[in-house]
């Protein structure tokens, strides 16, 4: 079974930092990118960051700079780690992955309609 289990979450003033952990299972960490997106309320769900399986990265540009994604393969872990964070970062963040092994090399795909499996998604909310 396919489990993705975001973690790390919370409140924290503007400016401040979290790191966002998701943790996975049921599938070969290695064959996946794994990606963050997240969702205001009233809003739509936007892409954040992704990582493809061959360790690519992309960002939205309202969070370049500011957050970094990383794989960790031998805990079949993805981090968002975040800092400055500005009161627009709040929203529910969600992991998600989909199997990109077959995929050209260094291309990293960051659109919520290519990835099948999804977390249960955690708050993270920047009080002004």
């Amino acid at each position: 079974e396919v489990q993705l289990v975001e973690s790390g979450g919370g409140l924290v003033q503007t400016g401040g930092s979290l790191r966002l952990s998701c943790a996975t299972s049921g599938f070969i960490f290695g064959d996946y990118a794994i990606g963050w997106f997240r969702q205001a309320p009233g809003k739509e769900r936007e892409g954040v960051s992704c990582i493809s399986s061959d360790d690519a990265t992309t960002y939205a540009d309202a969070v370049k700079g500011r957050f970094t994604v990383s794989r960790d393969k031998g805990k079949n872990t993805v981090s968002l780690e975040m800092v400055n964070l500005k009161p627009e970062d709040t929203a529910a963040y969600f992991c998600a992955a989909f199997e990109d092994r077959l995929m050209v090399e260094g291309i990293v795909v960051c659109r919520e309609s290519a990835y099948d499996y999804w977390g249960q998604g955690i708050q993270v909310t920047v009080s002004s």
